[in-house]
């Protein structure tokens, strides 16, 4: 497996090894041993997947601490780009972003440590999403930044005409509005 630190450093990239012949192809898509030599040590409580259609853009999410989360995100059909932005009390990359194309075809994985607001925009006509979890999904933690963000300045590489998004996330505070995250170890 190949791992690559973004422009954030702490953001990496996982990119197996695959293996193909005329029947198909198979990689590994998670070894806890791999991830953390490079990620550190989490450890991993919940799945989830998510189906989109073309336009759609979901996030910029995140979970406040005491439950944070760190996602370690692939796609398994379609194509999306991957944004993850530094939210970190004291980060000199706060306010910063990375984003990556992440697509069934190239197999890529994103890691997206806790401190950090995580979303993607669907690049292809549909997309399944699937990421990994640190910590549990917790209402009363959850929150978020807009997606649109001109202090962010992310090129989601959609028309704006075409982008589609929640009522949640058309109403999610810009980045100077929010309490950056502090995380405990």
């Amino acid at each position: 497996m190949q791992i690559t630190p973004t422009s954030i450093p702490d953001v990496l990239l996982f990119e197996p090894k695959v293996f193909g012949d005329e029947r198909g192809w198979f990689f590994e898509s998670f070894r806890q041993d791999i991830f953390e030599r490079h990620a550190g040590s989490y450890r991993f409580v919940q799945d989830n997947e998510s189906f989109s259609r073309y336009g759609v853009v979901r996030g910029l999410h995140y979970q406040k601490p005491p439950h944070a989360q760190g996602k370690l995100v692939r796609v398994i059909r379609g194509e999306v780009l991957d944004v993850a932005v530094d939210i970190r009390t004291g980060s000199p990359d706060f306010g910063k972003h990375t984003a990556q194309l992440l697509s069934e075809s190239n197999h890529r994985m994103m890691w997206i440590p806790p401190g950090f607001a995580h979303g993607f925009a669907v690049l292809s006509e549909t997309a399944l999403f699937s990421y990994k979890c640190t910590d549990y999904y917790a209402p009363t933690h959850d929150a978020g930044v807009r997606w649109n963000d001109p202090a962010i300045g992310i090129d989601w590489r959609l028309p704006e005409a075409d982008v589609s998004l929640s009522d949640k996330d058309q109403r999610q505070p810009m980045l100077h509005e929010i309490e950056p995250v502090e995380l405990t170890s």
